[in-house]
């Protein structure tokens, strides 16, 4: 284990990607204190929220009002997703300095969730992209359904090489390659990884699993044997995809940074405070967390 990473950065991403699917409306205060509490567990990326359509992401409608409220804490970098020129000029009108772009690897996919083909996104995203850096924005990639899709299959490795580069070529400082519907497994993750870094620097990929078949630990493991060293995870394993029936969500900050501390691996992440932050939302949810370590935390 001498190859893996001595650090590893955690994205998370709880606050948008983890609530965005919840039934229950989670009220304004509640996402601030989220944020506010994720911001003093030592985390040092939150994504916070989505300058989306209320049409189609009504959880979400609050994205100004939140990045308002929130306490910014030294050394912490706030993201939003944005899908278009409108939503930009919204994060930036709410004083956002990260964003968020998000493309597809399968052409049914990116039909189905935005209503556009890929490259049609592309044309979409350069405008964003531009406008964002021009702007003195950092810029993030997400190449969704990049190990499966629920309506084509599997994915071509060449496609996931070739849009992630394209996605890099707009201006993203990184790309998260995504599992969005769970189906990763390790030995597609070791068999994707090296053609990837051929192309590719190991610092400008990150990984965004999901744990809806339980391989999501697994599927880290085996891409830090590979030397990648930035994951997303989500506080409580909250959220998933509308297109994964019964999928449990994403991969759990806190069950992510209990492996890393077990192997030795740096994330500056504070377990139990992570864990206390997605706890103090159960009551709001209606449901209890999937993560495995929150799950196991003796009663207080």
């Amino acid at each position: 284990m001498s190859t893996l990473p001595h650090a590893v950065t955690v994205v998370e991403v709880g606050p948008r990607d983890g609530l965005q699917n919840e039934a229950a409306r989670i009220s304004t205060p509640d996402k601030i204190a989220f944020v506010n509490r994720l911001s003093l567990g030592g985390l040092h990326e939150i994504e916070v929220s989505a300058f989306v359509s209320p049409k189609w992401i009504p959880q979400l409608d609050d994205a100004g009002e939140v990045f308002a409220g929130i306490t910014r804490q030294p050394g912490v970098r706030y993201s939003a997703l944005v899908p278009n020129m409108h939503g930009l000029e919204r994060a930036i009108g709410a004083g956002v300095t990260n964003i968020a772009i998000f493309l597809a690897a399968s052409e049914t996919f990116s039909q189905r969730n935005t209503n556009r083909s890929i490259d049609a996104s592309f044309d979409v995203y350069r405008e964003v992209a531009s406008a964002a850096l021009g702007a003195g924005l950092r810029v993030r990639g997400y190449l969704s359904t990049a190990f499966g899709c629920p309506f084509e299959g599997d994915v071509p490795f060449d496609r996931v090489v070739t849009l992630t580069r394209r996605i890099l070529d707009l201006g993203a400082f990184e790309v998260a390659v995504s599992d969005t519907i769970g189906v990763a497994h390790p030995g597609q993750v070791t068999s994707m990884l090296p053609r990837l870094l051929e192309a590719i620097p190991p610092e400008r990929v990150a990984l965004h699993f999901h744990d809806t078949r339980g391989m999501a630990l697994a599927n880290v493991l085996a891409a830090l044997e590979c030397g990648i060293a930035t994951f997303d995870a989500s506080a409580g394993g909250l959220g998933g995809c509308p297109y994964a029936p019964r999928a449990t969500g994403n991969l759990a900050t806190e069950d992510l940074v209990y492996m890393l501390n077990g192997l030795g691996i740096d994330t500056g992440v504070q377990l139990d405070a992570v864990s206390d932050a997605a706890l103090a939302l159960v009551p709001h949810l209606g449901h209890a967390l999937p993560s495995r370590y929150t799950q196991a935390r003796p009663a207080p």
